[in-house]
């Protein structure tokens, strides 16, 4: 079955799925959808959250387990034990990802995969893909402890490196070009060093380019990393897509100068530029209706004396979207308004551009199964884009992919502060669980 007809007959099961209809009534899906209990065990996800905080653990009660690093290692070596628990067969493939599987009972279809990521930014949280990891591991394991077989081959996977540029599944769809792998990631060891490190075997990537139609689908539940969700009081975002990212280096140009001799109405300051630039993004990006955002995250003056006009500013421009064409549509705005800018008081801007990502838009069949999942729980739902990167960004290009978030306490993420709460974690976990077995009845 190619990609096209998984996805019809993923539009036409939402509607049977959504009234009970016994056409989706498969022995899987009863188990995993009977009213008279939870159908994955709960505290155990939450306890095992707990046991994985341990590796990297920091002062502040979060977690610094960067990719490659000795904590990463030992993680990985925890949750692969996990996976084992979980009756499943382990490997790491050539890019460093881990890999669980389990045949299914019709050998002709294809594998559903569902996982996520262990790896941290420095002074993380302990949610941030590791609720997806330990909730699909559970899923595999509450499918062993209950004696069934999936139709499909199902696959947990563990993403190497999410952190540092969603490295693993760029590789795993051949998205990491050989000139990357001397690129230096927060433990200090370069790509190539790091991928060795974990398992893998870099000079093999080229081998690893999987393409559609090698997967039925892709799961990925996640901490929604914003403060939707806890704010509406909802139970689970089904995310509609994953913003698309431009990234430009600016550079203002004017010209240093004594700050006691140069008069105000004689200054090209190239930092009054920067602080009139900072206001525009802002009033440029928000001049239209939608959820895109603008940021300047960085800003630096040169030479940085207190005693001199600045004569240069390094500073950037981000912007995300789901519309990529609103993304440029919005940068070229901003370049414009910075040329006016330049030219009140003789400065000039240069934009660089660094980093363009496309969006990608979550499958619709799988976003209705996620969303009946859930309603079928009682729980409620809303559809939002996400605003962060994520590993089924890659995965949406070879397979239709859809993504499940549960509340963040506070909105916050990449912190020690980060935080979901132990019930909001059964919750998402339930319905990747649900989400997984009716994909598996088509």
């Amino acid at each position: 079955m190619n990609r096209r007809d998984f996805s019809l007959r993923l539009a036409g099961a939402v509607g049977a799925l959504s009234v009970g209809n016994s056409r989706l009534g498969a022995a899987q899906l009863r188990h995993a959808f009977q009213a008279n209990g939870p159908a994955l065990n709960g505290d155990r996800i939450n306890q095992h959250l707990t046991a994985l905080s341990e590796f990297g653990k920091n002062p502040y009660g979060g977690v610094s387990r960067v990719a490659y690093s000795e904590f990463d290692r030992q993680g990985r070596e925890y949750v692969m034990g996990l996976v084992r628990e979980a009756g499943l067969e382990v490997s790491i493939d050539v890019a460093g990802n881990i890999f669980g599987k389990r045949a299914g009972s019709n050998p002709a279809l294809k594998p559903l995969l569902f996982g996520s990521h262990i790896d941290s930014v420095p002074d993380g949280g302990n949610y941030d893909g590791d609720v997806g990891v330990l909730s699909s591991i559970e899923v595999a394991r509450s499918l062993k402890e209950r004696g069934l077989t999936t139709r499909h081959p199902i696959e947990v996977v563990i993403w190497q490196n999410e952190e540092g540029g969603t490295i693993g599944s760029r590789a795993f769809v051949g998205h990491l070009p050989d000139k990357d792998l001397d690129l230096v990631a927060k433990s200090g060891k370069t790509l190539r060093d790091g991928i060795k490190f974990i398992g893998g075997d870099p000079t093999k990537l080229s081998t690893l380019k999987h393409v559609k139609g090698e997967y039925a689908a892709y799961v990925e539940l996640h901490i929604e990393q914003g403060g939707t969700l806890e704010a509406e009081g909802l139970n689970i975002g089904v995310v509609e897509g994953i913003v698309g990212i431009g990234w430009w280096d600016v550079t203002v140009d004017g010209f240093g100068n004594h700050a006691g001799t140069t008069p105000m109405d004689k200054r090209r300051d190239a930092l009054m530029a920067a602080a009139k630039y900072i206001q525009m993004v802002n009033r440029v990006v928000t001049s239209e209706p939608g959820r895109q955002v603008g940021t300047v995250g960085r800003i630096q003056a040169f030479p940085g004396a207190p005693n001199v006009i600045p004569g240069q500013v390094q500073t950037t421009l981000e912007v995300r979207d789901l519309d990529q064409a609103k993304i440029v549509r919005l940068a070229r705005k901003v370049m414009e308004e910075a040329t006016k800018i330049g030219a009140e008081n003789g400065t000039t801007f240069t934009f660089k551009e660094t980093y363009l990502s496309t969006p990608a838009i979550m499958d619709s069949g799988v976003q209705k199964v996620i969303e009946t999942a859930a309603r079928g729980s009682g729980l409620t739902t809303k559809y939002l884009p996400s605003g962060a990167g994520h590993d089924a960004q890659y995965m949406a290009q070879i397979a239709p992919t859809g993504m499940i978030f549960c509340p963040s306490v506070g909105g916050i993420s990449h912190s020690p502060k980060e935080f979901t709460k132990p019930q909001d974690v059964v919750n998402g976990a339930n319905v990747l669980m649900r989400t997984v077995m009716a994909l598996d009845a088509l």
